[in-house]
């Protein structure tokens, strides 16, 4: 049996409107949740304050986070938290005289991807006490690194690797080797929200580990801007 032309029409529009629908209606609401939220690292201890979610009460959790600290970067400029307010903070270790120069140029290319993102700052701290404000200086020249936005950092060990080893839940170990001062210490690069709380850990020289920071930036970036939004 043949169906009539209105019929037909109607049939026609439905299935044109289909796609139209998904995409105008129910896509935005899948897209607020499109970012999987970043895990939070470090110990976490339950609050006894609440939170209400749907007229449900949740406790609060305590995330750990990175202590304040006050280094000196390559522009002789002290910088703490306060320095870096409100800021994503991509972070590694390192020190000048080092042979391994394959992390410095990682994170380099990787501020570049950023260099025109307000909200994101580089930061690299120095483990080895010998490196004063001049060797930071010719060291962040030769990578390009332009103070306030890749900030070079140093310190005295007491205050230095307390931060390194409690704050930033990293190893570094200082030794002689041909009598020369060497370092071993976390070859990883992290990724703080703006909380100060450490969001995630890369192996710096392992490109699959680089591609995964780039993507998590960005999901912390989206994260912090749908924060504002709702004005949390």
């Amino acid at each position: 049996m043949k169906r009539s032309p209105i019929k037909k029409t109607l049939i026609l529009v439905s299935i044109l409107a289909i796609p139209g629908f998904l995409f105008f209606y129910l896509l935005p609401h899948f897209a607020k949740n499109r970012y999987k939220s970043l895990p939070i690292y470090g110990d976490k201890i339950v609050a006894s304050t609440f939170h209400t979610v749907k007229g449900k009460k949740i406790p609060d959790t305590i995330y750990h986070v990175v202590p304040d600290f006050k280094l000196v970067n390559q522009n002789n400029d002290s910088i703490s938290w306060k320095s870096l307010n409100q800021k994503i903070v991509v972070l590694n270790l390192f020190y000048t005289t080092t042979t391994v120069k394959e992390v410095s140029d990682n994170i380099k290319k990787t501020v570049e991807n950023y260099e025109r993102n307000p909200l994101i700052r580089f930061v690299s701290i120095s483990v080895d006490p010998g490196d004063d404000v001049a060797k930071l200086k010719s060291y962040a020249a030769s990578l390009k690194a332009r103070h306030g936005k890749w900030d070079l950092l140093k310190g005295d060990t007491t205050e230095l690797y307390p931060l390194i080893r409690k704050g930033l839940r990293l190893d570094v170990i200082a030794h002689q080797e041909a009598g020369a001062n060497k370092f071993i210490y976390g070859n990883q690069i992290l990724l703080l929200d703006n909380q100060h709380r450490i969001r995630g850990y890369y192996e710096a020289t392992n490109p699959d580990a680089l591609a995964k920071l780039d993507d998590e930036i960005k999901v912390l970036v989206a994260e912090d801007l749908r924060n504002i939004k709702d004005g949390r």
